[in-house]
């Protein structure tokens, strides 16, 4: 298949109006036959740069598939045996039991440290590194859910990138995936970025629409492993039909890499995970599939047992690339051009400006508490009869959700009894459940 020959449709309208906002980009994929694909939106605002077939993407978790292909083909060069304790091989990983296998599947029990780096004091422009999440990674003494539970972790992911690190004597994610899998598939635009500071040619610019205007929306940092891969959708196609071939051989297999790695129950009833892929195992409609969303881009690429790979990328927080992709699954005779329409069409409009209030009222310190997995402090206050949850200066606001619970963004806060309708009394502990960190439990500090 020559892919410079892919059939490029854009929906209608003028170069002027594309420029204004971001957009998105769909590519559809038959097996044996010619990819269709559209574009709409600018790559980059600043510069009035359009999408384009040559338009590199942050697709976030989607890469987690080539990350954990790269731990199968080290297993069958036997440089690594899936079922090792990740211990064994970082040795400053101090939860028992998990091994790499756990690790690709999600099943370590691992809390993803990127939800604790607010507790831990960092806010939404802050720089932070691989380490500094490692460090967050290696302060877990157990797991936060039961043996064999499903918890999706991206620092798990990190994990593996260390893992192959010292499989292959100190190579990078990026040098060991090039050899092994961008070079040998001609994905020239591909690249696990490690260094916010490096150029990836023809990137995307990802936004997010205020009240105020257009703002960037990714942060100063990069993660190998679970969310740095940048590339085109036509290289991300050519990955998908090495996925494909692989799933075909050897015969028999039901899902990719299975014969490697079993496919379990996920968080989303009734898809399965693998080798960092959910999967839909129900007959006449079994495909592969990944999301991702990533410091303001979002990601999808879908592969049936057929061989059909749609694949769609946005660096518009309006426009959620699954939701495209699955109206493209829907109807996959449609012209790409007229569900990027569609999508358009129901994009939000602009938030409302935020009336804040010109007073506050005073805050009554209940305490302040520290958890052994989080370096760091939080505060608990009181104002008007509302709880408020204190980091590094920022507050959220504590809605009460049961007797003893209170919930606010992201995460549940758990009382240790049920306080008083008016008088929320000062607690020696309380237990944080975050999305994907849950099980923290936080003691009175004595400062």
């Amino acid at each position: 298949m020559n892919h410079s020959d892919t059939p490029t449709t854009s929906p209608a309208t003028s170069p002027a109006d594309r420029a204004r906002e971001p957009g998105v980009i769909l590519r559809i994929h038959p097996a044996g036959q010619r990819p269709v694909q559209a574009h709409i939106g600018a790559a980059s605002l600043e510069l009035s740069a359009p999408i384009g077939e040559n338009t590199a993407f942050n697709v976030g978790s989607v890469a987690k598939q080539i990350t954990a292909y790269l731990c199968v083909h080290a297993a069958r060069n036997r440089l690594l045996n899936l079922d090792r304790p990740v211990g064994d091989i970082l040795p400053r990983f101090r939860i028992p039991g998990v091994t790499v296998s756990n690790l690709i599947q999600h099943r370590g029990g691992i809390r993803d440290a990127e939800s604790l780096l607010s507790l831990a004091g960092f806010r939404d422009l802050d720089h932070y590194t691989a380490d500094d999440l490692l460090q967050l990674a290696y302060r877990q003494h157990h797991r936060a859910v039961e043996t064999g539970g499903f918890l999706y972790s991206n620092t798990g992911y990190l994990l593996l990138s260390e893992v192959l690190k010292q499989v292959h004597g100190s190579a990078g994610l990026q040098e060991v995936a090039a050899g092994q899998v961008f070079t040998p598939l001609g994905m020239a635009s591909a690249r696990f970025k490690s260094d916010p500071r490096e150029v990836v040619p023809g990137a995307a610019s990802a936004y997010r629409l205020t009240a105020d205007g257009w703002f960037h929306q990714q942060p100063p940092v990069t993660l190998p492993g679970p969310g740095s891969l940048w590339c085109t959708a036509t290289d991300l196609d050519r990955w998908l039909d090495h996925l494909w071939h692989e799933w075909q051989v050897p015969a028999g297999i039901a899902l990719p890499f299975e014969q490697h790695i079993s496919y379990e129950p996920s968080d989303h009833h009734p898809f399965t995970y693998g080798a960092g892929l959910y999967a839909d195992p129900r007959p006449e409609r079994t495909a592969v599939f990944h999301y991702g969303h990533e410091q303001g881009f979002s990601s999808t690429a879908h592969l049936t047992s057929s061989g059909l790979r749609i694949i769609c990328l946005s660096n518009h927080t309006g426009i959620a690339a699954d939701h495209v992709a699955a109206t493209a699954l829907d109807h996959p005779d449609a012209d790409p051009g007229e569900v990027l329409r569609r999508s358009l069409q129901q994009r939000p409009e602009p938030p409302a400006p935020v009336n804040r209030p010109t007073h506050d009222a005073p805050h009554i310190p209940l305490g302040t508490y520290a958890c052994e997995d989080v370096p760091g402090t939080v505060s608990l206050t009181r104002s008007e009869g509302s709880l408020y949850l204190w980091r590094r200066g920022t507050r959220d606001h504590l809605s009460r959700s049961g007797p003893a619970t209170y919930k606010a963004d992201g995460y549940t806060l758990t009382l240790p009894t049920s306080p008083a309708d008016e008088c929320v009394p000062s607690p020696d502990g309380f237990v944080l459940d975050l999305d994907r960190a849950p099980g923290l439990h936080y003691r009175r500090h004595p400062g």
